[in-house]
């Protein structure tokens, strides 16, 4: 474990209360090839995340180290924890999303759509209700470097929401050109997801769309959020404050509820996704091209609210 250069940028004040600039940042791991999908397990004390290209799992435990979780892991990307505690993961490989149980057998929650296989779900996100969302861009299935190269059978890369308690699959948004990264406002009445259509076209999306999300789970008065730049919004989480920290070309960026910058946490790498984790939920994990990272902030992260049912 070792220190890497961080240097805080500020673009509101309101940022300068969200990080300590005494702190470092660690450098958790590295050698990996495209790092992705941290998830913090905090009854394990433990973080898991993506090797993408390696086709494994790792995890990190704290004054253990890093060992590998699961390998091959059919080029898994993002995942999530649910409400019981138990791992969902988005495979590019096996074009599914899958649960991992307390037993560690898998069930598979979602593979296809009308009779068609999914392009390669990205990354998900469970709600309290026990419903769990996720996007379908087709990242898996251009290459065989992240997965396995194929034709997209559904021909759109859209968003979708499986039932917590009937599993059956709905699609939520369709008007994408590559869904990414996806998250909950705090309350859960707004859902946030990345567009990462500028991938594969100059001028494509490199934003977030922010919708409110209905009773019935249907997303409503979609609207652009905020366009990152350099880079993408890959994957990002909020904090309790309903504040957004996304991934980014040049580390990490803070965007207030009203979509303002609020200021950056640079990194010498790539940053692909994050999650917080800890003891008190106020770590930042970062996955960031070859490496993962952590620093303390001054803020913590969201917490599901309590379901009704």
């Amino acid at each position: 474990m070792s220190e890497a250069e961080c240097k805080f940028e500020f673009f509101d004040p309101r940022f300068r209360r969200m990080v300590f600039t005494t702190t470092t940042i660690e450098r958790l791991h590295t050698g990996c090839l495209w790092t992705e999908g941290p998830v913090y397990f905090p009854a394990a004390d433990q973080l898991i995340w993506s090797d993408i290209p390696n086709n494994r799992m790792m995890r990190w435990v704290p004054e253990v180290g890093v060992g590998v979780f699961r390998r091959p892991s059919n080029f898994t990307n993002g995942g999530t924890v649910d409400r019981e505690g138990r791992l969902v993961s988005c495979e590019h490989g096996g074009r599914r999303v899958v649960r991992t149980e307390h037993d560690g057998s898998l069930t598979v929650l979602a593979s296809h759509w009308q009779g068609k296989r999914l392009n390669s779900p990205n990354d998900v996100v469970v709600k309290s209700d026990g419903s769990i969302w996720f996007s379908d861009p087709d990242y898996g299935i251009n290459s065989n470097y992240e997965g396995y190269r194929s034709d997209s059978e559904i021909g759109a890369c859209n968003v979708y929401r499986i039932d917590g308690e009937s599993l059956e699959l709905h699609l939520v948004a369709d008007d994408f050109e590559r869904p990414n990264g996806l998250a909950f406002s705090p309350d859960e009445s707004l859902l946030y997801i990345a567009d990462t259509g500028q991938t594969h076209r100059e001028d494509g999306p490199h934003h977030i769309r922010v919708f409110a999300v209905g009773e019935n789970g249907q997303l409503q008065h979609g609207r652009v959020f905020a366009e990152i730049n350099p880079g993408l919004a890959d994957g990002f989480r909020l904090d309790e404050h309903g504040n957004i920290w996304t991934s980014a070309g040049d580390g990490v960026h803070c965007y207030a509820p009203d979509g303002s910058l609020l200021g950056k946490i640079r990194l010498p790498e790539v940053v692909s996704n994050l999650t917080f984790g800890g003891a008190r939920n106020n770590r930042l994990f970062i996955t960031a091209t070859t490496s993962v990272y952590a620093v303390y902030v001054g803020v913590n992260g969201a917490v599901r609210p309590h379901s009704a049912r």
